[in-house]
């Protein structure tokens, strides 16, 4: 009786995490199904900006208008296991310390206190998590390393957690007027990059490139061969992507072409010998690539939601083939419902932290070419 009972505890177990226990023991990253938020770290600007950016564009306002819960409350309470952090490059500290848009605000005793430079963060060397420095400056993190520490902080506190992919975009533009002239990432400064989350995180405590691909020549050869590791062997681990597929992204690459000695996994071409991670955002336009690459072994993420647009109107038809793709990271906006605007939210269900990929089936690794 004390096995039957311990059989069905383990059983209902496996359920509970998503699937049977056999699919929580045996199933590979890339065979799993999660969600993520896009801009993590994203506060919506006061009101008052708000009504000034609406004077110029009425729709820049309303795609601005949301507003995340603290990192450590997703990942725990809402189970999001994909965090996207959008960072600008400040080596000598204090260039997005006074944004042009707080100076539009009222000088209040509040305002005082609200300030970005209050606590002194953005007056320090390093990255800065920022969504655009002169009116949508306000966030969660202020640095990309406070960013990281939130994350490791709770993941060491929760250490059965499946892995968290860390999406970061490196931006180097301002959206609108303002006097800050953003850095370019130049080698060094995508050096520091890297840095910055080795500073945080132990090798051991991420997945990277290097461990992927092992004694093989490329990365694609060694997912190829032996496709991404089992969930349960990855359990308690972060890894990272570079959400850039410009001139910055082929200048990380420049001396590492299969990614040796980096810590961020790249979205490229199916063909590339980086290949493993791939962003294809729009999961209706991109919706059969989406399902060949997921088929073929590569990890995506896409996003169910942008704009704000599918929480105005509540429309789930871009959420719902996001979900039929069998993207691996399904990104939005909305992991609970703004209810300012409608019911439109997303979720696994009984908000589990994953799931079984309805595309993802074959155990056995086969990447040929996703773009077929």
């Amino acid at each position: 009786m004390r096995i039957r009972v311990l059989t069905i505890g383990l059983v209902l177990f496996g359920c509970l995490q998503g699937g049977s226990l056999a699919f929580s023991q045996d199933l590979r990253l890339n065979q799993i199904q999660t969600i993520g938020t896009h801009n993590s770290y994203h506060l919506a600007p006061p009101p008052e900006i708000l009504r000034l950016i609406e004077l110029f564009s009425s729709e820049g306002a309303e795609a601005l208008n949301y507003s995340h819960l603290p990192i450590a409350e997703q990942l725990g309470t809402h189970k999001i296991r994909q965090i996207e952090l959008d960072i600008y490059a400040d080596p000598e500290g204090g260039l997005f310390a006074n944004p042009a848009g707080h100076e539009c605000l009222p000088k209040t005793e509040a305002t005082e206190k609200s300030h970005p430079k209050a606590t002194g963060a953005l007056s320090r060397p390093g990255m800065k998590v920022i969504h655009s420095p002169g009116f949508d400056y306000r966030s969660t993190v202020s640095t990309f390393v406070d960013g990281l520490t939130k994350i490791r902080n709770w993941s060491q506190s929760n250490p059965d957690h499946i892995p968290i992919l860390v999406l970061v975009e490196l931006k180097d533009s301002v959206v609108g007027p303002d006097p800050v002239v953003p850095l370019a990432f130049d080698s060094d400064l995508l050096d520091a990059v890297d840095a910055e989350i080795r500073s945080v995180f132990a090798d051991d405590e991420m997945i990277l490139p290097d461990q992927i691909r092992g004694s093989d020549k490329t990365l694609r050869d060694a997912l190829s061969q032996r496709g991404w590791p089992t969930v349960n062997a990855s359990r308690g681990r972060v890894w990272f992507a570079l959400d850039n597929e410009d001139a910055t992204r082929e200048r990380y690459l420049e001396k590492h072409p299969t990614l040796e000695n980096r810590v961020m996994f790249v979205s490229v071409d199916a063909n590339h010998p980086a290949a493993g991670f791939m962003k294809l955002n729009d999961p209706i336009g991109k919706f059969k690539k989406i399902q060949n690459a997921v088929k073929q072994g590569f990890i995506v993420r896409t996003r169910a939601d942008a704009e704000t647009h599918e929480a105005r109107t509540n429309d789930t038809t871009r959420r719902d083939r996001a979900f039929e793709s069998g993207a691996q990271y399904i990104s939005t906006d909305y992991p609970i419902a703004d209810k300012r605007l409608s019911q439109y939210q997303v979720q696994l269900p009984n908000q589990a932290e994953y799931r079984r990929n309805p595309q993802a089936r074959n155990r056995k690794p086969r990447i040929d070419n996703a773009n077929k």
